[in-house]
């Protein structure tokens, strides 16, 4: 399956890094579909991964160890499975481009100890993109956009408590780890920007010559 299907982005990025900001920039143009589970972003023809979404952040992650690795990991799926649909029904004619594909969720799971490299492997196996734009953003930075750990959730952090520490030193390894798990496709890395419009720009640049529709 890897092989199938047709081209798409993925725009990637550490936590806050304004991935969302330059998804919502292109959706309101005439050139990309977005592909997003974030509920700004979704088709309104899938409610149901809304719903899964919201009780995921409301609940599951609010409440950590309430429920098992297992079952928040399955509630995860429901993302990543809607991810790949929604790129294989995406109408020709314009460019796809996709929040975060499977990549962040896998390397957040890896972090946090909630692995299953069973079901990671079958999320590998979907079809791959043409090429990653990850958004970089400093450790620090992120700190200050969380509202100093108001608005993180738990995974987005070591420790059951957001403090400055767990949460810079997540977000380094998480970078790391999403450079990793995409080493082999065509990346290109954008520095921290100052603003959405220079962020758009950028992306707009480092896909400016491939053909996806």
């Amino acid at each position: 399956m890897k092989g199938s299907g047709r081209p798409f982005t993925v725009l990637l990025g550490a936590d806050y890094a304004g991935k969302s900001s330059v998804l919502r920039r292109l959706a309101d143009g005439d050139d990309w579909t977005v592909v997003s589970y974030d509920r700004g972003l979704l088709d309104p023809g899938s409610p149901l991964v809304g719903r899964v979404r919201d009780e995921l952040l409301g609940e599951a992650l609010a409440e950590p160890g309430r429920y098992s690795p297992d079952l928040v990991l399955t509630l995860m799926q429901v993302a990543v499975v809607h991810l790949r649909d929604r790129v294989a029904a995406a109408p020709p004619g314009r460019r796809v481009i996709v929040d975060s594909y499977y990549f962040k969720i896998l390397a957040k799971c890896r972090l946090l100890s909630m692995g299953n490299e069973t079901l990671f492997s079958w999320w590998r196996s979907f079809p791959r993109p043409e090429n990653v734009v990850l958004l970089d953003v400093l450790p620090h930075e992120a700190w200050r956009r969380s509202g100093q750990g108001e608005y993180a959730n738990g995974m987005e952090h070591y420790g059951d408590e957001p403090a400055e520490g767990a949460f810079r030193t997540f977000q380094t390894d998480l970078r790391e780890t999403l450079l990793n798990e995409v080493k082999d496709l065509d990346v290109t890395v954008v520095p921290q920007q100052d603003g959405v419009d220079e962020a758009v720009g950028a992306v707009e640049r480092a896909t400016r010559n491939l053909q996806h529709a």
